[in-house]
């Protein structure tokens, strides 16, 4: 037995010294990430030779490094070496754009050079610095690890990373400058892998990253393929197992499921167990408190400001919350650092904070929530990983560092529907809908096969214009003995509020009438809606939050009673929530990112939280109310 064991092993050697394998003795302070760059290996490489490592790796481990895959061939590159100034007077209508053609260099070497227009337009007199450069040509060898690579039609960052063997945070680190939603034409920094290591892109199939502590047990649920399939599509992972940053070749349709999943059903985590990590949160909070336009010697008239400026009132509402569930924290051992920013609703502005301070070691920056601001903040913090949380609005991008806390519209009406289809009576369905709303209707009947899908009348003299009106009778034969639900889907406050009251007419006897919407929008909070009726039809509908429990003794609401004497808006509620979520996050891990699995759900006052991170970049809640109308409260109904 002996001699067998001692002919593999020499087998085994001479095979590896066949194949150019190397061993390396590990060293103090030494990762697998850092003896990959070392040999120009990944470490996914290093992991297949050696499995041990995953498990014990520790100073003085012999390790397997295999042949490199980089091509050792020189490269010719040609780079600008900045050589000096030239000083140009800004003429009459000139842009940035006009002088970067005239000057033959980019806006962005043109705004380092002059940083003031980073925040600032050209003015016609003007005397700025124009960047003068070389261009310098070199070859490099061995060390020549990265090689350009042209975006084609339809690749996406997922199918580029796929394609050479490496995670989307390692091609984002070789591109720090990366849009987040890369374009075909773009040239990104790549491995200078041999062609013959370049994964084939299948337009066929989707990709997917692999989470952090992601199992093929959770894949399973979230892409419907077992770990069978899964290697079947990609069989390194028979070697080297899942790995976090990995990116595999799925289905096309599971890629779909992934962004479309919809409602579900997760265990509420009590953050209050976890909390371990006890440095001070430092927190900057930009909001459009617009304070230039308040007259502070004036308290009448910072009074009326306050009461008749609508987004004003908002504001101030959300940094009581703020700093209320700061003072909350602290009562659990969590101090912070905050710092109030005034946005004044204006990029410009926000664009001077960015310049006059360093964000860098900030652990979240709630805000702001002007988009553009937002836009600017979450771009500008992006190389430094700072979270940026959208707490009142929806970012038009979100970025990989972005926190979007608003669930998606569409995430709100699939709850909705999976609510009612969840239910177990046979219940019948009905839909109601203005000519605004035709499309999404009928979409919504094939949901619910066998519904009634009733439109509103169209205008007897214009027939292509909506009336906004039903006659009685068109209601009179539909409810019978049972539970109906109802979808009223309408923009439009007279329908709804015409609709509403024939419906509540109908809702008698052994008849039940439960009323539900896609889209709850100003329709349902016109002035001419009863709220009784609402409350009598039992109103569901899918929501970001929900109204407090007065039953339950509630910290927050208590003490903001006593502090003002009213009760919270839900501005207030949600300046709370959200920061106090953050806090509780960032003292239960090393940073947000870590705190934020999809497997962590919370829930405050009167919000909940679930972040995804999303299949295109950053995180996005999932948590969703289904709440109804109760005796004129709004409580959960799931």
């Amino acid at each position: 037995m002996k001699n067998i064991l001692t002919i593999l092993l020499i087998a085994f050697t001479i095979g590896l010294s066949a194949q150019n394998y190397v061993e390396h003795k590990v060293q103090p302070g030494e990762t697998i990430e850092t003896i990959a760059k070392k040999y120009l290996v990944t470490p996914f490489d290093i992991y297949a030779l050696n499995p041990d490592a995953k498990k014990k790796f520790q100073p003085n481990t012999v390790l397997i490094i295999p042949n490199s895959k980089i091509k050792n061939e020189p490269i010719v590159k040609n780079s600008r070496e900045l050589t000096g100034y030239k000083t140009h007077k800004v003429k009459r209508k000139e842009t940035l754009y006009s002088l970067t053609k005239k000057y033959g260099i980019s806006e962005e070497e043109l705004k380092k050079a002059n940083r003031r227009l980073y925040s600032e337009n050209l003015i016609k007199g003007d005397k700025i610095k124009i960047p003068q450069f070389r261009t310098v040509t070199s070859k490099r060898t061995l060390n020549n690890t990265v090689k350009k690579y042209t975006v084609a039609p339809k690749e996406g960052k997922w199918r580029i990373a796929y394609k050479f063997g490496i995670s989307v945070a390692e091609l984002e680190a070789l591109n720090p400058n990366m849009n987040e939603t890369i374009q075909p034409g773009d040239v990104l920094n790549v491995p200078n892998i041999k062609d013959q290591e370049e994964k084939t892109i299948e337009t066929s199939f989707g990709y997917y990253e692999v989470l952090p502590k992601e199992t093929f047990y959770g894949l399973k649920g979230k892409l419907n393929l077992t770990q069978e399939q899964l290697e079947q599509l990609n069989p390194e992972l028979k070697t080297i197992g899942l790995k976090a940053g990995m990116v595999l070749k799925v289905p096309e349709s599971s890629a779909t499921t992934i962004a479309s999943t919809g409602i579900v059903d997760v265990e509420t985590t009590n953050l209050r167990r976890n909390l371990t990590n006890f440095k001070t949160k430092k927190i900057a909070l930009m909001m459009p408190y617009q304070l230039h336009k308040i007259d502070v010697d004036s308290v009448e008239e910072a009074k009326d400001r306050i009461k008749n400026n609508k987004l004003l009132s908002i504001v101030l509402d959300f940094h009581v919350g703020v700093l209320m569930a700061l003072d909350s924290a602290k009562q659990l051992g969590i101090s912070t650092d905050l710092k109030v920013f005034d946005t004044r609703y204006h990029a410009a502005i926000t664009s001077k904070i960015l310049a006059e301070n360093d964000f860098s070691d900030y652990d979240a920056v709630i805000g702001p929530m002007e988009e553009e601001s937002f836009d600017r903040v979450a771009s500008a913090l992006k190389s430094d990983r700072i979270p940026v949380i959208a707490a009142m609005n929806k970012p038009k991008q979100v970025y990989s560092n972005v926190f979007q806390t608003l669930p998606e519209d569409k995430l709100l009406r699939k709850t909705m529907i999976d609510f009612v289809k969840a239910d177990s009576l046979k219940t019948k369905v009905v839909i109601i809908s203005d000519r605004a709303n035709k499309a999404e209707s009928e979409a919504l009947q094939k949901e619910f096969p066998g519904s009634k899908l009733i439109l509103s009348r169209l205008d007897k003299k214009n027939k292509t214009k909506d009336a906004f009106f039903l006659y009685h009778t068109e209601l009179q034969n539909v409810f019978t003995a049972g539970k109906t639900i109802v979808f009223l889907e309408t923009d439009n406050d007279s329908f709804a509020s015409s609709v509403i009251s024939m419906l509540n007419g109908f809702n008698v006897n052994k008849t039940e009438i439960v009323l539900a919407t896609l889209d709850k929008g100003k329709a349902f909070e016109g002035k001419n809606i009863d709220n009784y009726n609402l409350s009598n039809l039992k109103f569901h509908y899918a929501s970001v939050y929900k109204d407090f429990d007065e039953s339950k003794n509630n910290g927050f609401v208590k003490a903001y009673r006593k502090e003002y004497g009213v009760t919270p808006s839900k501005y207030a509620a949600r300046g709370f929530d959200i920061t106090l979520d953050i806090l509780m996050r960032l003292a239960s891990a090393e940073n947000l990112y870590e705190a934020s699995s999809d497997t962590v759900e919370t829930e405050y006052v009167e919000n909940k939280f679930r972040y995804t991170s999303d299949f295109f970049g950053g995180y996005v809640n999932q948590a969703v109310y289904v709440v109804k109308y109760d005796d004129l409260r709004v409580v959960k109904a799931n």
